[in-house]
């Protein structure tokens, strides 16, 4: 594994391919407290880039276009608040996505396991350590063990797309998984506004 650091934005000449790996690391979990602080990015081949946000301004020209390229597409794991908190900090939508833990939910129906940790072990037979998952990731300079967490979970997410996709396909569930990810801007927008909790196609 290689990581590769970077301060305020990817570099100009990047070309991460088609289908890229991200995640992002925040303050916290709440979109209306915490601050987007780093976005790592991945194209399955073994390598991380680790960018590290100017909080500043947000100003990353280069990050931005590969995250709104309608044609790269992007995995995820949790992507809602992904989707919803690149859209609040960056101002721009990820689309198409491929959310490992929405296709984990319609197909893994024998365990109420999908995190990511979990899905990883069973899918991929590697072990994800989650030791760095709560420290300040506000912090000046990020750590290498901060580097190598942020790394890690964009690391494997090519292999579970490919392993979720067969089992999706499987079961007959591809196009459902796809309507779902295609809603996921809209579910981002209704978090953002206000609807976090609230289930708007419910009776009441």
């Amino acid at each position: 594994m290689t990581v590769h650091y970077h301060k305020g934005d990817l570099p100009a000449d990047i070309d991460l391919g088609p289908i890229v790996a991200v995640d992002t690391e925040t303050l916290g979990l709440s979109l209306t407290r915490d601050m987007l602080c780093v976005v790592q990015l991945s194209a399955g081949d073994g390598d991380a880039h680790v960018v590290q946000m100017n909080r500043a301004d947000y100003d990353c020209p280069n990050l931005k276009r590969v995250l709104a390229d309608p044609a790269v597409e992007k995995i995820l794991h949790f992507a809602r608040f992904d989707v919803a908190m690149v859209d609040k900090y960056l101002g721009v939508t990820m689309a198409p996505v491929f959310c490992t833990k929405i296709a984990s939910k319609l197909v893994r129906t024998y365990t109420d396991r999908h995190g990511l940790k979990d899905v990883t072990r069973e899918l991929v037979g590697a072990e994800m350590n989650k030791q760095q998952q709560s420290s300040d990731w506000g912090a000046d300079e990020l750590s290498p063990a901060q580097l190598d967490y942020a790394a890690s979970d964009v690391l494997h997410l090519h292999k579970l797309r490919e392993k979720l996709g067969m089992m999706l396909e499987r079961e007959g569930r591809t196009d459902l998984a796809k309507a779902c990810f295609d809603f996921l801007p809209t579910r981002a927008k209704l978090d953002l506004a206000g609807w976090p909790e609230i289930d708007i196609f419910a009776h009441s």
